[in-house]
């Protein structure tokens, strides 16, 4: 990435235009703090632009009006595209928000492919139109797309959370402006590409980069008939408020503080490889990161020192270097809200184990070293607040039941996992601990299944046939008596 790349133009309407404004986006590289790209900062008038060529591809274009399978072949050649150029994605990616390669390859741009598959294959099984017998009338019930979306994404895992909007977006026949993030815009032009070698008519994928400003103004314009938002819980409030405005339908997938148990059973063999990459995954800049671990106080000591010898190992480097494991935050006020939280929970009383600095390997690049603390109670503030940073917790606990009660005590309900010998009793805690995903032994989502959260989480879900619900609406048609019948 020693080339900059500079984008002058918006991908409005399918084609690259002119803004309005002079304005200009600069992406800097985590890893050597020097400028990799520009895009133009999208104005007021772009996003009017970009909602009026979504608005007449809806109204007026081919693409709601295409049968099921002609769509879906499109969202196919979509899929492919990311399924071959992986890498290429990829590289893009880490170099914009410093994510490790190896994470990338999967998230970023394979993990995207995979999504815009799983909504093909979840369209072909919705049930878009059914009979049903009325109490005084038979009926038809048809499920058609909910027109506009404003999917406005954050720079962690920008295409796989564009991917996520976007497929069923598309397999339902809905049009599109897509908000990218500041830091990680550059991707949004692949895609742009992608789509329109795809043969995505005219206007039904619209790019406006911007801040949180110009966002406001999108997610509030009234020719958008549904927001689809993803980041922090306080910008996802701001974007309830101003689409409730308009009565505009929302999701929003926002922040976690998820607990991994570790039940007294647990073979740490299993347990400590399997649980410790999600604490830590994408430099601990996931939503999804179980950040709190609970350690049962009978066996304390062990797991604890297994924990701390695993972080002790991590490869923290260049993020384009395939045997980096942690890389730099997106940016220096990531990297400084990282070491804030280490300066306040060694202030609470937390034991701070492991790392708690700069890495001395990386005299440039944000960098915070894989930072794990242990003998945190659950009303500091590094085991409550949603740090976004390489930021560990171990919580001692005496039984189960005190375990469920510690995840729980949560302003957040978005994941978690137990891990224990005994996979019945490990559904049993899952079935205890609010959060919109939970895993036994393992940890991570299934594209098949819903994805979202309960409390300050967010609100709806997902993937799956959830996830696509979330695209359309439904229409009641009211038959003349004896219609349908032989």
């Amino acid at each position: 990435m020693a080339d900059v790349l500079d984008y002058g133009q918006l991908f409005i309407g399918g084609n690259l235009v002119d803004p309005h404004g002079s304005d200009v986006i600069e992406v800097v590289s985590p890893h050597t703090e020097q400028v990799i790209g520009r895009v133009p900062h999208a104005s007021k008038a772009d996003v009017d632009a970009a909602v009026a060529a979504a608005r007449r591809a809806f109204d007026e274009g081919p693409w709601p009006r295409m049968a099921l399978e002609e769509r879906l072949e499109i969202v196919g050649r979509i899929k492919d595209a990311f399924m071959t150029r992986y890498d290429e994605i990829a590289k893009l990616i880490s170099s914009e928000n410093g994510s490790p390669y190896s994470w990338s390859i999967f998230a970023q741009s394979m993990g995207a492919g995979m999504l815009y598959d799983t909504a093909i294959n979840t369209a072909r099984a919705y049930q878009w139109e059914e009979s049903r017998a009325g109490v005084l009338n038979p009926l038809i019930v048809r499920r058609e797309p909910v027109g506009v979306v404003a999917a406005v994404v954050p720079w962690n895992v920008p295409q796989f959370v564009t991917a996520a909007k976007l497929g069923p977006a598309f397999a339902a026949g809905c049009t599109v402006v897509l908000k990218p993030s500041p830091e990680t815009p550059l991707d949004a032009y692949i895609l742009a590409e992608i789509c329109k070698d795809a043969g995505l008519p005219d206007g039904v994928l619209n790019i406006v980069p911007a801040d949180r400003e110009v966002s406001e103004y999108l997610v509030g314009h009234p020719d958008i008939d549904k927001v689809a938002f993803t980041g922090s819980v306080n910008a996802g409030k701001r974007i309830m408020e101003v689409a409730a405005r308009n009565l505009t339908r929302v999701t929003l997938e926002l922040g976690g503080k998820s607990a991994a148990i570790i039940l007294p059973d647990a073979d740490l063999e299993h347990t400590v490889p399997g649980l410790m990459p999600n604490a830590f995954m994408n430099n601990g800049q996931a939503c999804v990161s179980q950040t709190r671990i609970l350690v049962p106080r009978s066996r304390y000591d062990e797991i604890s020192e297994r924990i701390a010898a695993w972080v002790s190992e991590l490869v923290v480097g260049d993020p384009l270097d395939p045997a980096t494991q942690v890389g730099p935050l997106v940016a220096d006020r990531q990297r400084q809200r990282s070491l804030d939280y280490i300066a306040i929970a060694q202030d609470e009383g937390a034991k701070l184990l492991v790392g708690g600095g700069r890495p001395a390997s990386q005299p440039t690049g944000w960098y915070v070293e894989p930072t794990l603390f242990g003998d945190v109670d659950n009303s500091m503030r590094v085991a409550r607040e949603e740090i976004f940073g390489p930021v560990v917790c171990l919580l001692p606990y005496g039984d189960e039941s005190e375990a469920v009660k510690i995840a729980n005590d949560s302003e957040y309900g978005l994941s978690g996992s137990v891990w224990t010998e005994d996979v019945e009793r490990g559904l049993g805690v899952a079935r205890q601990v609010r959060t919109g995903t939970y895993s036994v032994n393992t940890y991570g989502v299934d594209f098949n299944g819903p994805f979202g959260g309960f409390k300050n989480s967010g609100i709806g879900r997902e993937f799956g046939l959830e996830g696509l619900s979330a695209y359309v609406e439904s229409k009641s048609i009211v038959m003349p008596k004896g219609y349908g019948e032989a």
